[in-house]
């Protein structure tokens, strides 16, 4: 399963760079994620809790960040194993382009699955695969810029503009 996506994420590159290469950012934008820990060089490990249909599992699994090149793109690659629900496993390609004071991150994703997962038909799987990269953007998105849209933002002070890890950060 392949598929490809763009977000405008109202932050600088570096903010948003910074938040790609930050646990706790995301371990909250991962869908179910109950843990991470580790670090951009040494990659990081997570657990989530995700029901795919009837499937309900705990997948413990290792994430690692190679070809990056800063603060322009980055691969993500990782694996987890669901124990009898089967294993998930896949990548990230991820490009950021700054556009003024917003940054337009890029991605490509392709996953994988298998054992118990599997048997539940491409169309379950990709259409779950889909809305999990859709969730963790979408998350990411807030998490690092807050809102995009300029008319949610008009009447708010600054810091109700900014996603909780941009104030964080500024």
């Amino acid at each position: 399963m392949k598929l490809s996506d763009s977000r405008v994420i109202n932050a600088d590159i570096a903010h948003v760079w910074a938040g790609l290469l930050d646990p706790e950012v995301l371990k909250a934008c991962v869908p179910g994620c109950t843990e991470m820990s580790g670090d951009a060089q040494s990659g990081f490990e997570a657990t989530v809790v995700q029901k795919v249909g009837p499937v309900k599992a705990t997948f413990k699994g290792a994430v690692e960040l190679s070809e990056m090149v800063e603060p322009e793109s980055l691969t993500l690659t990782g694996a987890g194993k669901g124990g009898a629900a089967g294993f998930a496993k896949g990548g990230a390609n991820v490009r950021l382009e700054a556009e003024g004071e917003t940054t337009i991150l890029h991605y490509e994703v392709e996953a994988k699955v298998g054992g118990k997962l599997a048997q539940l038909g491409s169309r379950i799987i990709d259409g779950f695969a889909k809305k999990m990269a859709d969730q963790f953007f979408e998350n990411f998105s807030k998490a690092v810029g807050g809102p995009v849209d300029s008319e949610e933002q008009d009447g708010t002070d600054e810091t109700q503009k900014k996603g909780w890890f941009k104030r964080i950060v500024s």
